[in-house]
């Protein structure tokens, strides 16, 4: 059972790290679930992530107060309205562009409903 703990810890903190670049996928809640797994399944490795300096204070802030900080919150949503502005002049079909505005609404909603904590 800690192998598939370990695995998925993996596979969120890799879509996590993509998440950094490609705003489609949701860093912070990536990483909250490769905490959460490494958690479960290998407590040496949660503790290597928390310590990270990328993912640590994410990680701490939302242990300590169920919050996203404002400095991420206005990164991840500047990183999807600039890939949305990107799709738009690059003239993309309507249909690709109404499936982005989708995603990175729910993503958006997502980041901008937790609880703010300006400790970072």
């Amino acid at each position: 059972m800690r192998s598939l703990w370990v695995s998925a810890g993996c596979v969120a903190l890799a879509l996590g790290a993509f998440g950094v670049v490609l705003p489609l996928l949701p860093t912070t809640p990536l990483v909250l679930l490769a905490a959460f797994c490494f958690a479960r399944g290998s407590p040496r490795l949660r503790a290597r992530l928390t310590r990270s300096r990328v993912f640590g204070p994410i990680i701490a802030d939302w242990e300590a107060h169920g919050a996203i900080a404002p400095r991420y919150k206005a990164m991840a949503c500047g990183a999807m309205a600039l890939v949305l502005l990107g799709s738009l002049f690059a003239g993309l079909d309507w249909k690709l562009i109404a499936v982005q505005i989708l995603c990175m609404g729910g993503a958006a909603a997502y980041v901008l409903s937790r609880p703010s904590w300006p400790g970072r």
